[in-house]
């Protein structure tokens, strides 16, 4: 099936900043300043302002969201006459490196574990998911790290499908950006969440289309609900330069560091090399894999340069 040229609707809602901050309607605030700075990003100072207009109408949505797909769960059970145990709430979050996905998650998740309906929410990001340095170099593939080969899926499906199943304990690897790979023998437990928050790269790419009707699954089959994080890619690129040249400065300097050889260059040479791993990796990634997804998620937040959102796309159909 192919779309007319044509086509006139869009499937999304697009609010601006002042008409999106009034849904919050009466959602209390529930994270002090002191709070605010714990979840600011490396290069993303949180505002009360940020929270009040954007966070807090998202916790809203999501609360009722989450109350829905809990009452849809208790029908399901009383018709097949089962007494299954509680499902998690899955939320995906998506987007480019250097766009604030972590940030985004962090602050959703301390304000979702504030509402009385679901107290337990977990937080998860995907790179745990990388395959190991050592078998991306065996692959030929470590300067497509990121990209949808790099990572093992199976695992990650299957560890979607057991949390979503309602296995009490799932457990899941642990990358270290400081060592920049896998930690061999640690793990991240997962233990029965009310919602469980998926940040990563490639959350929302589809899989192939299947021969025969045969099941492909891919990772957002398992999402609630889905966000995605925008900017235009010559702001994320700043982003991702400042973010660099801060590390250079202090984790980069730990002679442990996977990045310790870039500590010692001029800041011109600093610069130049964070231009080059952006646009021959971050960029071709979010070209080829990350923005083509963009339309798949339920809610799209569009940010300026200065980090705010000056906009919020809600999908309606």
């Amino acid at each position: 099936m192919s779309y007319p040229a044509n086509l006139q609707f869009s499937p999304y809602r697009v609010f601006e900043r002042e008409e999106w901050a009034r849904l919050r309607a009466d959602t209390p605030m529930t994270l002090k300043e002191s709070e605010l700075e714990q979840l600011s990003g490396l290069i993303e100072e949180l505002s009360v302002e940020e929270v009040e207009q954007i966070y807090l109408p998202m916790s809203r949505l999501l609360n009722l969201y989450v109350a829905g797909a809990q009452q849809l769960h208790s029908i399901s059970s009383k018709f097949l006459g089962r007494t299954d145990g509680k499902v998690p709430f899955i939320i995906g979050v998506g987007g480019s490196v250097a766009v604030g996905k972590s940030t985004t998650a962090r602050v959703l998740k301390a304000l979702l574990a504030r509402w009385p309906d679901h107290p337990r929410v977990d937080q998860i990001t995907t790179d745990g998911f990388l395959m190991p340095n050592e078998e991306l170099e065996r692959r030929k593939i470590m300067d497509r790290k990121g990209f949808p080969e790099s990572f093992d899926t199976a695992r990650l499906l299957n560890f979607l499908a057991s949390v979503k199943s309602g296995v009490k304990r799932v457990e899941a690897p642990v990358y270290s950006h400081f060592h920049y790979d896998i930690i061999p023998d640690q793990k991240v437990v997962v233990e029965s969440p009310d919602i469980l928050i998926v940040e990563g790269l490639n959350v929302l790419q589809p899989a192939r289309m299947p021969r025969g009707g045969e099941v492909i699954p891919f990772v957002s089959d398992f999402f609630d609900f889905s966000i995605y994080l925008d900017a235009d890619p010559a702001v994320i690129e700043d982003w991702y330069v400042t973010r660099f040249m801060r590390l250079r400065t202090t984790a980069f300097r730990d002679p442990a560091a996977y990045f310790h050889q870039y500590a010692g260059l001029s800041p011109e040479a600093a610069q130049a090399r964070a231009l080059e791993i952006w646009r021959s990796i971050n960029l071709k990634n979010l070209e080829e894999n990350i923005l083509p997804t963009r339309q798949r998620a339920r809610l799209i937040l569009r940010k300026e340069a200065d980090h705010h959102v000056e906009s919020v796309a809600l999908r309606k159909l």
